[in-house]
């Protein structure tokens, strides 16, 4: 698995940026895109309409095509010819192979308070903190510098889970009384992210073929002293921040503040796939499928036109996917027709 986070200001700020124009675009037909006939247009219409108020500043897109492109997927009844009438599909490329991963919500048992049990804090973002700057490292914070300041949201029972919620960037904590708190991504320190998983490699602790989630997990659980030093390699620390206008049945936000849909929505590069707009998926090796998804989120290690990490919902289950999936690919962009005309 390529880990990433999800920051929700980067993808804002990104979502005004044009295409990089580096890499050669190339426009097909609809009947090259496999498995398209096949695919559930209507489900993935509903993720679009939640996504469409966000394209206002898409190059090429003008206030009223795009006030005209939302309209037209709150009425059309036939979702598939939607997307036709509306949208060019595109495949950008670089020369580098496609990389589709996955990405999950964690769900973990936690307190309000520490308990002998909840011991590993999640924190809210310093005051201190700005963006842009260095903060305190992660091997710092394991070792107790922001104690005693009042800005733990709940404490969880285990550390490597913690580094784990950092790398999905948002959670569920289920507390005792059946209470859920939900956190998401609020701020980082300012290091740049370090695979934890190629660092174990390196030290030959785990083969490359086994450095996975759950390998990680495993090892580090069982090895705690050399774990957390294995986990302070990566420098990087996230803040989090209580999320309270989700309900239970709702996904993340993702960059541009929408709710994730598992199966749905996606991770991408906003350099070569803007925000809030269609993708279509082709993910071939393991659990493969075809599938029209959203561009709603972003990550640090999702870089480059066929990068893209599938968010599949929330759990144990989810997590499970999420932790195998590592595959080649397509990935088309379907871009607004008169933005494909103004390019």
């Amino acid at each position: 698995m390529q880990f990433s986070y999800k920051s929700a200001l980067v993808g804002i700020l990104l979502l005004c940026a044009p295409m990089a124009s580096a890499a050669p675009n190339q426009t097909v037909d609809f009947s090259a895109l496999p498995g398209w006939a096949q695919d559930d247009h209507a489900a993935a219409l509903a993720v679009f309409q939640k996504s469409c108020p966000r394209l206002s500043k898409l190059d090429g897109l003008s206030k009223a095509e795009h006030a005209k492109l939302c309209e037209d997927a709150k009425s059309t009844k036939n979702p598939q010819k939607f997307f036709e009438r509306n949208f060019q599909p595109m495949i950008t490329t670089t020369g580098k192979d496609a990389l589709f991963t996955g990405y999950f919500e964690p769900a973990i048992p936690g307190s309000r308070s520490k308990t002998s049990r909840y011991v590993t804090p999640i924190y809210r973002k310093p005051p201190e903190v700005k963006r842009g700057q260095q903060y305190k490292t992660r091997r710092e914070i394991q070792n107790g510098a922001l104690e005693g300041r009042g800005l733990e949201i709940a404490w969880i029972e285990d550390p490597v889970d913690a580094f784990f919620l950092h790398v999905q960037g948002s959670g569920r904590i289920k507390l005792e009384n059946g209470e859920i708190i939900r956190v998401g991504f609020a701020g980082r320190n300012g290091h740049k992210y370090r695979s934890v998983g190629m660092e174990m490699v390196r030290r030959n602790i785990l083969p490359k073929s086994q450095a996975s989630a759950g390998r990680i997990k495993a090892w580090v659980k069982k090895n705690p002293k050399k774990g957390m030093d294995i986990l302070a390699h990566n420098r990087s620390y996230i803040f989090f921040q209580e999320i309270e206008t989700l309900s239970e049945n709702q996904g993340p936000n993702g960059a541009i503040q929408v709710s994730l849909t598992a199966g749905r929505s996606v991770a991408v590069d906003p350099a070569f796939n803007p925000l809030g707009l269609p993708v279509f998926i082709d993910k071939q090796g393991g659990d493969p499928f075809r599938r029209l998804m959203v561009a709603q989120d972003v990550g640090t290690a999702v870089k480059g036109p066929q990068r893209a990490d599938i968010f599949y919902g929330s759990g144990r289950l989810a997590g499970k996917i999420a932790g195998r999936t590592k595959s080649g690919g397509k990935l088309y962009l379907l871009m607004p027709k008169s933005a494909v005309a103004a390019r």
